[in-house]
This record gives structure tokens, sequence and C-alpha cells, in this order.
């Protein structure tokens, strides 16, 4: 059987349920990366205390403190890109050879299920997770993008070049977090996609729970209030 022949068995609310999960996954990232109405994002807040981190670094010295920092940020995307890549090995795996899955998850639900249906409902995961690699590499590389401006900056705080610079590197720092952070949300819907081999009606349930969980850590925090602007 075919994969086009396996797209066929899929019932009215299969679609549907996979539809809403790619939906959830864009729009709680588009939401957390475009301020509406003042709230903003944790993800958002962190950019003005990158700035922050700049400004002061231009006037720490010995700079040893921020190159530790920075080389934490890029074992975290080295911890993740290894992490997915194994797990994108696992799931090619069950592709290929699918008896294993269709004997654990086959418990799941009442109906004879065919091979190809099992292969077909692995692939949402494993998109996922390849979309969260791709950003976490990306990730890992703008951090080190941002490790060469921060060694241009020169000594002296008065040099012209030195506010520039760093303004930049603190915009190079925040978009290898945003990327790091793209990255971080296919890992969880990636999670919340493999209740689909329960069913329709999982598959929308765990979309629907990544969503609200992702929305309230960047929402509605107890790290998120920490991180407004410091009173006056």
């Amino acid at each position: 059987m075919t994969l086009l022949d396996g797209l066929s068995l899929l019932a009215p609310l299969d679609i549907f349920a996979l539809i809403l999960l790619v939906l959830c996954w864009y729009g709680i990232g588009w939401r957390i990366e475009h301020p509406m109405g003042g709230r903003r994002s944790v993800s958002n807040l962190m950019i003005a205390y990158r700035e922050d981190w700049m400004r002061e670094f231009l006037t720490r010295q010995p700079r040893i403190f921020d190159a530790t920092i920075l080389s934490m940020l890029r074992q975290g995307t080295t911890f993740f890109a290894s992490s997915s890549m194994i797990a994108i090995g696992g799931g090619l795996a069950l592709i290929s050879n699918p008896q294993p899955l269709s004997d654990v998850a086959g418990g799941l639900v009442s109906d004879q299920v065919p091979e190809i249906l099992w292969e077909i409902k692995l692939l949402p995961v494993l998109l996922f997770l390849v979309s969260a690699f791709l950003a976490f590499v990306w990730s890992h590389r703008q951090f080190g993008y941002c490790g060469v401006l921060m060694a241009s900056i020169p000594n002296d705080p008065d040099h012209p070049v030195c506010m520039t610079r760093a303004l930049k590197t603190a915009e190079l720092n925040s978009r290898a977090a945003r990327s790091f952070n793209r990255g971080m949300r296919s890992v969880y819907f990636a999670l919340g996609a493999t209740a689909w081999l329960a069913g329709a009606v999982p598959l929308i349930i765990g979309s629907l729970a990544v969503t609200a969980m992702i929305w309230r850590r960047e929402f509605a925090s107890g790290s998120r209030r920490l991180l407004l602007p410091d009173e006056p």
C-alpha cells in the first residue's frame, strides 16, 4: 500500500485534528513573537535584557563572565540539536519497520489498523523534529556569530564603534534566542503529535494542551512577572 492509499484511509476528524495541530503550532509562535495589546511574551521581554547585557558588557572588565554565559547558551543548543537528531533517527527506524510500533500502539485502539497508517501518524512527529533540529543548528550558528562580534568590540568603551557593535550583538543574540525558542516549540508539538497514535480526539486534546502550556509559560507564568520592567 502506497502513501496516497494510506492518506485515503484517514477519517475527516483525523484531517481536522492534523490541521488544528499545524494551526496551533503556527498561531502560538506568531503570537509569542508579535506583541498585541501591550502584553508581551517572555521571549519578547528578554530582548530588552539582552540589550542591557551588551551595554554592561562594554564596561565590564574582564569579560570572562560574558563569555561563560554565551558558552552556556551554545551548549544548550548543542544538547537539543543532538537530542533531536537521535529522535529523528529513532522515528525513521520505526517508519522503516513499523511492526514494533504496531504492537505497542495497537493496544491503544480497538480496530485493526494497517501499518501504513502508523507510518503516516509518525510523519508529523518527524517533521516537527526536523524543524526543531534545523532551528537549534541555526541558533547555535548565530550564537557563534554573536561571540565573534563580542570579541570585536574594543576594550575602550569610548571607542566610536563600541555602542554600534554592542547593539548589533544584542540583536544577533535575540535572533539566536528566537531560533532556539522556535526549536523548543517544535519539540513540544512533536510530543503532542504522538497523541495521534491513540486517535484523532487525543491529537486534538494534545494540540490544545501543548498550546495552553506554552501560552501559560509565555504570558501568565511567575517567570514573566519577574521579567516585567522594573518599577521606577
